[in-house]
């Protein structure tokens, strides 16, 4: 009988949608569930006739696979992909590779990575993006870990990704967490797209009074046009939809929304590495606000605020609405960019931006027209500090400014909330500031704690503390970032 190419553990959604993709590009593939009964399921329905071998205990799956063994993990994140490798390893041979397809966080990807090579076996922790529609048809994959297992899960990998021009959505990251880093990233940008999509939303619900179908009909046109992407086409087929009594379905839908975590530690990672991750911060809390339900409906019966109304052009504020969209959508992806390029220092990663943003344009649930602009900024220059610095985003946010202001303008004005969007603003605006107030505030730190101050008229590098009571001395505190 045939070896199998790979072995798959987890026959959920995506587990079993990536098995069909494996096998629809010409690998055969073993199959294992904890529940076995799964496997029995699956491999007499969805893969019978198929190039799909089911086993029924990890010994059997190792033993149906090809060398070196390749083994992807669908399983859930944490002590569930710890527990795995520990059955694993006794059964592999070294050089053997193990797979966590997984939103595992990167920082125990890195220490997997670590653990299973001082066992003489390979690693890779893979960003899988595309929700299940992209397992199955192409996802956007970004692997990392032992940098000796690529070649040997790399056309695997490449032929099931999605493609855009001809080249896989796929690529090798970097050594330990990487790819699982970038995965983290993508979904903080996730976060903020959405939470964008949404205040442009509430900006037709509540101060336009549009009908979801006109909202529908609006989003779909921005899909024509520079925000060509797979977030707004879903919305506008989201608006379309209808219940089964006719009306929207949409609002229906109860607002308190879910998470798993990954735009949270997208943002904690910013606090770590010092990057002003303002609008997925916002997004992240935007989140957490709406799980309160209770607590809104109580506040909404007491704390008062305008009556949004509306009596001017509709349709020129639509227009306004997409212009302060896009325009807020570069924040989120500068920003995000940011990050990378800090975690990549600290963790010493070449990570390749311009490759990454192909790796987004297709597959993902960030994939979008966009990216390509990204992907050009950096073939231009590969050392872009700031993506607002690329000659393509500065003119388009240029364009776009006056809208963007007017639009958070109103909306402050008539009491709805754009905590993303504004952000967004006040970034781009403390950026273009030679000068900021933070002068202010470390004089204040000075005064109450004598963490000293530089001057502008003496050397960077230089520091002074001034008595300001006339009561503290001249002793300084110590210089430290924390």
């Amino acid at each position: 009988m045939k070896k199998a190419d790979i072995g798959l553990v987890g026959l959920a959604v995506m587990g079993e949608n990536l098995v069909m993709n494996m096998e629809s590009k010409g690998f055969t593939v073993a199959v294992f569930n904890r529940t076995t009964s799964k496997v029995k399921d699956f491999v007499q329905g969805r893969a019978k006739g198929k190039n799909i071998i089911g086993t029924y205990s990890l010994q059997e799956l190792v033993d149906a696979l090809d060398k070196p063994r390749k083994v992807m993990l669908m399983v859930k994140a944490g002590k569930p992909v710890d527990d795995f490798i520990e059955l694993l390893l006794p059964l592999l041979d070294k050089g053997d590779i193990i797979i966590d397809g997984g939103n595992s966080h990167f920082p125990d990807t890195a220490r997997r990575t670590e653990y299973v090579e001082s066992k003489g076996l390979n690693y890779i922790g893979t960003g899988v993006s595309g929700g299940e529609e992209g397992a199955l048809k192409g996802p956007s994959l970004m692997p990392g870990g032992s940098p000796d297992a690529w070649p040997h899960v790399k056309p695997i990998l490449q032929s099931i990704a999605a493609h855009v021009d001809g080249q896989p959505c796929c690529d090798w990251v970097g050594e330990g967490g990487a790819g699982h880093f970038v995965k983290m990233v993508h979904n903080g940008i996730e976060y903020g797209d959405m939470q964008l999509i949404v205040e442009a939303y509430l900006l037709m619900r509540d101060l336009l009074k549009m009908t979801p179908d006109e909202m529908a009909a609006a989003f779909a046109e921005w899909n024509k046009g520079e925000l060509d992407s797979y977030l707004i086409e879903i919305t506008a087929d989201i608006l379309a939809t209808k219940d089964e009594d006719g009306q929207p379905l949409v609002d229906k839908i109860l607002d308190t929304a879910g998470q798993k975590g990954t735009g949270k530690w997208t943002a904690t990672t910013a606090l770590d590495e010092g990057v002003p991750l303002t609008l997925i911060g916002e997004a992240v809390f935007a989140r957490y606000l709406s799980a309160d339900k209770d607590g809104r409906v109580k506040a909404a019966k007491v704390l008062t605020g305008p009556s949004p109304t509306f009596d001017a052009d509709k349709q020129a504020f639509v227009e306004q609405i997409r212009q302060a969209l896009f325009a807020s959508k570069i924040i989120s992806y500068t920003q995000g960019y940011l990050l990378m390029a800090a975690a990549a220092k600290t963790y010493g990663w070449n990570l390749n931006f311009g490759g990454i943003a192909l790796m987004w344009r297709g597959g993902c649930i960030i994939r979008s027209v966009f990216l390509g602009k990204i992907k050009e900024a950096f073939e231009q220059d590969a050392n872009l500090e700031n993506l607002l610095l690329a000659p393509y985003f500065t003119q388009a946010v240029e364009k776009a400014l006056d809208s963007w202001r007017v639009v958070c303008a109103k909306a402050i004005e008539q009491g709805i909330p754009l905590p993303a969007m504004t952000s967004a603003l006040s970034y781009y605006d403390g950026l273009r500031a030679a000068r900021s107030g933070a002068n202010l505030l470390q004089a204040q730190r000075d005064y109450f704690g004598a963490h000293t101050y530089e001057r502008v008229d003496r050397p960077r590098g230089e520091f002074f503390h001034t008595n300001w009571t006339g009561e503290g001395g001249a002793t300084a505190a110590g210089n430290y970032n924390a």
